[in-house]
């Protein structure tokens, strides 16, 4: 089998501990060093999905908002006109009555008179 005078040496091979993984820290973000590692290379595009939430959130938010400020705007405007309508009635109720009509007539002087006689029924 083997004789005795092959001489096997093995080399002492050791483990070399693999990096190991360093906590980031202030420092690492501040000089960029966080950007330039494996780990962080492999989520950006997880990075730029979350970015684009975010924009498309606050756009959202933006636009509630400003959906609320013209809805109150509207609802202002509509009890305004409520009012401005509920007036124009009164009034054309106030003038359009027969005193006030025959009153607005002598006063314009028109020459119109009121008729006595009452309207007849023209039957068939």
């Amino acid at each position: 089998m083997s004789s005795d005078n092959e001489r096997v040496e093995f080399d002492d091979v050791q483990n070399e501990p693999k990096e190991a993984k360093r906590s980031v820290g202030v420092k690492d973000l501040l000089n960029g060093n966080i950007f330039s590692r494996e780990g962080f290379s492999s989520q950006v595009p997880y990075f730029l999905f979350l970015a684009l939430m975010a924009v498309i959130y606050i756009a959202n938010q933006y636009r509630y908002e400003k959906l609320v400020k013209k809805s109150q705007e509207l609802q202002i405007e509509v009890k305004n006109l409520r009012a401005e309508s509920i007036t124009t009635a009164a009034q054309l109720m106030f003038i359009s009555k027969q005193s006030e009509v025959a009153k607005l007539i002598e006063a314009r002087g028109l020459g119109l008179e009121e008729s006595v006689v009452p309207p007849k029924k023209i039957m068939k």
